[in-house]
């Protein structure tokens, strides 16, 4: 253990940690490049090509070019998942389990709805009504 000071262990860890930072930041980078829609193809190579070529530049570069439009992207694809899972889980309580009976409730408000409208008459309302509640 004496031939290996504690400084050069800090320092060993702190490459390890470099490292590890640059793989997350190579990941990312190709990631992005496959979910960007507005790339076409060949610059999507070129951009592979330039950061597998010259990585360390490669990565830096792409992060300075288009970083701002990489936090665009994970923040579309981050609302795009939140509402399709909002979406699946209001289609789920309709249609599954004990919250299977508000399906009627929200028919019964979308009728009311429209008779409030204008768009049917009150005797139309009572006889959709009438065929929900049946």
């Amino acid at each position: 253990m004496d031939d290996y000071p504690l400084l050069n262990l800090f320092l060993t860890m702190l490459y390890l940690f470099f490292w590890v930072l640059w793989f997350f930041l190579l990941f990312k980078v190709i990631t992005d490049l496959f979910r960007d829609h507005t790339l076409n193809g060949w610059a999507k190579a070129g951009w592979l090509i330039f950061v597998i070529l010259l990585p360390y530049l490669g990565v830096l570069v792409y992060l300075i070019v288009r970083g701002r439009s990489m936090h665009e992207r994970d923040a579309k694809v981050a609302k795009d998942s939140e509402a399709a899972f909002r979406q699946y889980v209001r289609e789920a309580a309709n249609s599954e389990g004990p919250a299977a009976g508000t399906s009627h409730v929200n028919d019964l408000a979308k009728l009311a709805e429209l008779r409030d409208k204008g768009a049917i008459n009150p005797d139309e309302y009572e006889r959709a009504k009438a065929k929900l509640l049946a």
